[in-house]
């Protein structure tokens, strides 16, 4: 009986034994799992558009992360100005919620009160708690480092190797905040070249990084923007290149909104030459960070990291070179300054692939902390993960089914107390304002995009400005504009007005001396209607 009991005894030690083990394995495998965290890296040029050609110049970029991954063809920035579109990327929030109307210091660009309120919330802040080794090199927000925003001892939560520009893009002659302390810049090309030493310490950081843990690298490169300071190798490339003639080139803005009807059209010739050579050195520019591309998939492939890295490749918003006789800038709500390049690379993304699929650059956040295994729920962001588009054998998922595109202007915000408060904590308020023309004395207009799937085939637009960012059905062939639903269903909870008829929106967002107006279309065939005057106008009248 004894000898019974202590071998029942022995087998069910033996039972609990490899239970335990297995457990035990099973521990260690998904800890090796969480080891093996995918790497990250996202790459941001500056005033980079798509429509103009701007991708023209970066042949290595387009065979290295986009003939190796996807390259989509309907991305937008959610607002075409730096600072504001910075600060949508980092929170993954539309302006209206992150609070950044412009690029000064009193607009809300690395104010204080962002760092206080937004700060803690960006991405890298989860990417960090997700034990991420994470970089930042280049360009962060156009006031940062001033005296007025903290100085250059400021250093935002979630970065551990912090190498960010004070101020604006420059090339040469700048100061950087280290990890919080000063470092200037002179103008020695093999020391000083901003785009250049970005690289360099980002490859620094490759090699110094532990490989126990996945990195995220956020590399920032300050072209193509103003001053357009090429690389002395690249000084004389492109010298028979000359801006885009085609589309809305040197047309005249007369039916188009106030401030597009202000450029003297035609335009004189020495604002021609001044764009063409504008255009030129963006491209040379650029060239720069096409080796950049290069360098740093060569590094990866030879740490044996590139299979396990995401590359994103994207610009902060567009730009534009002579249409409707504007010469150079962005700001505009147009085809060629809020389309956006988007190329992207890495784990379960098939190759060659070309997707239409919508994307707005507040989703970036929220893919990259998909692809880190946060829990989304967690996180308060407007974007939403297009890791399901990319790679549909990783995520399930569906396509966003409109976005919102909003500028301010550059005037300082009002405290007019007949300006309605459009949501909790939100700065910017809104009234209806028109001239005596009764035609809205906007700044922009707001956009609002909605995909819906039609047996009626609405003739594209015209590309390069000939019409506004408003016909949404540029390059969507199967597009039909709002049409008889209720836009309470999909419309953001800040836009629902029951002052006017269900699907009919006007957002005036109250700003000195201009406004921001919002619009939104009715009808199929490029009419919108003005939800102040109710008559049906053509778009093209105000955009």
């Amino acid at each position: 009986m004894a000898s019974s009991r202590v071998g029942q005894w022995r087998s069910s030690a033996r039972v609990v034994s490899t239970c335990l083990l297995a457990a035990l394995l099973t521990c260690t495998l998904r800890c090796s799992e969480c080891v093996k965290l995918s790497n990250i890296i996202l790459i941001l040029t500056d005033d980079q558009d798509v429509e103009m050609g701007g991708m023209t110049p970066m042949k290595k970029t387009k065979e290295l992360i986009g003939d190796a991954g996807v390259t989509f063809s309907n991305a937008f920035t959610a607002t075409p100005l730096c600072c504001p579109s910075r600060s949508s990327i980092l929170t993954g929030k539309y302006p209206h919620n992150h609070l950044v109307r412009n690029n000064s210091i009193s607009g809300n660009c690395s104010s204080t009160a962002w760092q206080k309120e937004a700060e803690p919330f960006a991405f890298p802040v989860y990417l960090n708690k997700m034990r991420y080794q994470t970089f930042y090199g280049g360009k962060y927000l156009n006031q940062y480092g001033s005296k007025d925003a903290g100085g250059v001892g400021h250093v935002p939560p979630g970065w551990d190797q912090w190498h960010a520009l004070v101020g604006n893009s420059k090339y040469y002659n700048y100061t950087l905040s280290v990890n919080g302390k000063e470092e200037n810049h002179g103008d020695n090309y093999e020391k000083d070249y901003l785009t250049d030493l970005v690289l360099n310490r980002s490859l620094h950081f490759l090699e110094e990084r532990s490989p126990n843990h996945p990195f995220f690298m956020m590399l920032c490169p300050p072209s193509p923007h103003s001053p357009w300071t090429a690389a002395p190798q690249y000084q004389q490339s492109f010298s028979d290149v000359k801006a885009p003639r085609d589309g809305s080139f040197n047309m005249p803005g007369k039916d188009k909104h106030w401030l597009l009807r202000q450029p003297a059209n035609p335009m004189p010739n020495s604002s021609i030459e001044y764009l063409d050579n504008a255009y030129r050195r963006r491209w040379q520019t650029l060239l720069s960070v096409d080796d950049m591309v290069e360098q740093l998939i060569k590094k990866l492939d030879s740490i044996k990291e590139l299979n396990n890295t995401y590359i994103f490749y994207t610009s902060d918003h567009g730009y534009h070179t002579g249409q409707f006789s504007l010469p150079i800038d962005k700001r505009q709500l147009y085809e060629f300054d809020i389309r956006i390049p988007l190329l992207v690379r890495g784990p379960g993304i098939k190759p060659k692939q070309a997707l239409q699929s919508p994307v707005l650059n507040i989703d970036l956040s929220m893919t990259i902390l998909d692809i880190a295994g946060v829990n989304l729920s967690t996180v308060n962001m407007d974007g939403q993960s297009f890791l399901p588009q990319m790679a549909p054998s990783l995520r399930n998922g569906t396509e966003r089914p409109f976005f919102l595109i909003e500028y301010t202007g550059e005037g300082n915000s009002s405290e007019d107390p007949s300006c309605p408060k459009l949501g909790p904590g939100l700065a910017v308020k809104g009234r209806s304002c028109a001239s005596a023309d009764h035609e809205p004395k906007a700044d922009q207009a707001g956009v609002l995009h909605r995909r819906q799937l039609s047996k009626r085939q609405i003739k594209p637009c015209q590309r390069a400005g000939r019409t506004p960012a408003l016909a949404v059905n540029a390059n969507f062939s199967n597009v039909k504009m709002y049409q008889g639903f209720d836009l309470h269903t999909y419309l953001p909870k800040f836009l629902r007005d029951s002052s006017y008829p269900v699907s009919i929106y006007s957002l005036l967002w109250c700003s000195k001396p201009i406004l921001f107006y919002f619009y939104h279309t009715m009808k199929v065939d490029g009419f919108a209607v003005d939800a102040r005057k109710k008559d049906d106008i053509r778009v093209s009248r105000y955009l």
